[in-house]
C-alpha cells in the first residue's frame, strides 16, 4: 500500500510539473491531452500502457480544449503527443523505418506526419497500473485542473461527453450528401491545413467506425462475418465514391466489404446495380478457387435495416461510369 501511494505521489508531482510553453500563460496542450488519456482508459477505449492516435482521443482532446481552453493558443494534437517525450514517463515508439524521421522535431508539428511516423506512444507501466484504478484517475485529473485550469474547471466534470466526436457522428449518419460536402468544403478554406488534417481524420476514423456497425459487422456481398471477444474488424467500411473526389463521409456513400472485395470495388472489377446487385467485370480471368469473384454476379447485396442508410444509387451509379472501361 505504501508503495502505491508512493508511486502514486511521484506522478502527481510529475502532473504538476510539466515541462511546458510559458507564453501566453502557460501552453495548455499536455494537460489537455492527459485529461483526455484519463477519460480514455475511463471509458475502455485503453488497455495497456500503449496510448494510440485515435478518433476518439483525438475527439477528448478537442471536447476537453472546448471547456478547458479559454487562452490565444493554437489548437493541434500533434504536439503535444510528440513533446510529451520529454516528459520521463512517456516514449514515443516510431513505426519501422520512420526512426529518423521523429528526430526531425519540426515535421512532428504535422498531424499527418505525426500520425505516419509514430505506431503509439508509450506511458510507464507504474502510470498504467494506477489509471486501472477510479480513486487514482480522480486524484490525478484533480491534480491537473488545480493546477493548470484553475478559472475554467468548474466546467466540466468527469463525464464529460466526447462532444466533438459525437457531433460529427450525428453528421455522418444524418447529413444529406451535399450538405455534408459543402460543409467539409467550407471547413477546407476556412481551416488551416494542420487543422484541416485532424478534422478529415476523425471524419475518416467515424465512417470506418459506422459502416461495418450500420452493416452488423458483415461484408454486404460475401456475407463474410467474425464475432471476435477481442477488439478487432474483419470488415471494412468502403467508399463508393472516393472521399478526394466526393468529400462525403456520410453513410449513404459506403458500403461494407471484406478487404479482397474492397479491393475489387474500388479497382473497377465489381460494381452494383440500381437494383442493388452485384455486377462483375468480364476482363480478367481466375483460377479455381473458393474465393472467386464471378460467384457472386447478380447476387442481392446485404443492405441495412434502415432504408436511410442504404447505399445511394446515384453514387453507385458514378462508380459504374467511372469504371465502365472495365464493366463492359
Amino acid at each position: 500500500m505504501k508503495d502505491k501511494i508512493k508511486k502514486l505521489s511521484y506522478y502527481i508531482n510529475a502532473f504538476q510539473k510539466l515541462r511546458r510553453d510559458y507564453k501566453k500563460g502557460g501552453a495548455p496542450h499536455k494537460p489537455i491531452l492527459l485529461l483526455s488519456i484519463i477519460q480514455a482508459y475511463e471509458n475502455n477505449l485503453i488497455a495497456s500502457n500503449k496510448i494510440y492516435i485515435t478518433p476518439e482521443l483525438v475527439g477528448f482532446f478537442k471536447s476537453n480544449w472546448a471547456t478547458l481552453v479559454k487562452t490565444d493558443h493554437d489548437l493541434t494534437f500533434a504536439l503535444p503527443f510528440y513533446h510529451m517525450n520529454s516528459e520521463l514517463f512517456w516514449r514515443i515508439i516510431p513505426n519501422a523505418g520512420c526512426e529518423k524521421w521523429i528526430e526531425a522535431k519540426g515535421s512532428m508539428r504535422s498531424f499527418k506526419n505525426l500520425n505516419t511516423a509514430v505506431a503509439y506512444a508509450e506511458i510507464d507501466s507504474e502510470l498504467f497500473e494506477l489509471l486501472k484504478g477510479k480513486e487514482n484517475r480522480e486524484i490525478l485529473r484533480q491534480t491537473l485542473l488545480d493546477k493548470y485550469f484553475p478559472d475554467t474547471k468548474g466546467s466540466y466534470t468527469s463525464h464529460n461527453e466526447n462532444d466533438y466526436l459525437n457531433n460529427l457522428t450525428s453528421e455522418i449518419l444524418e447529413e444529406e450528401s451535399a450538405e455534408y460536402r459543402k460543409h467539409v468544403q467550407e471547413l477546407k478554406k476556412k481551416l488551416d491545413e494542420e487543422n484541416y488534417q485532424e478534422e478529415i481524420y476523425l471524419r475518416g476514423g467515424i465512417f470506418k467506425r459506422e459502416i461495418p456497425k450500420i452493416y452488423n459487422n458483415t461484408c454486404c456481398i460475401s456475407e463474410f462475418r467474425v464475432d471476435a471477444t477481442i477488439s478487432i474488424s474483419m470488415i471494412d467500411a468502403c467508399h463508393i465514391i472516393p472521399f478526394s473526389e466526393s468529400y462525403d463521409d456520410t453513410i449513404k456513400n459506403g458500403i461494407a466489404l471484406c478487404p479482397n472485395l474492397h479491393r475489387a470495388f474500388d479497382r473497377g472489377l465489381i460494381s452494383i446495380d440500381d437494383n442493388y446487385k452485384v455486377i462483375v467485370s468480364k476482363k480478367f480471368i481466375e483460377s479455381k478457387s473458393s474465393y472467386l469473384l464471378r460467384q457472386f454476379e447478380g447476387k442481392m447485396i446485404l443492405l441495412p435495416t434502415e432504408k436511410k442508410f442504404h447505399p445511394s444509387i446515384e453514387n453507385l451509379s458514378q462508380h459504374r461510369n467511372y469504371h465502365k472501361d472495365n464493366l463492359s
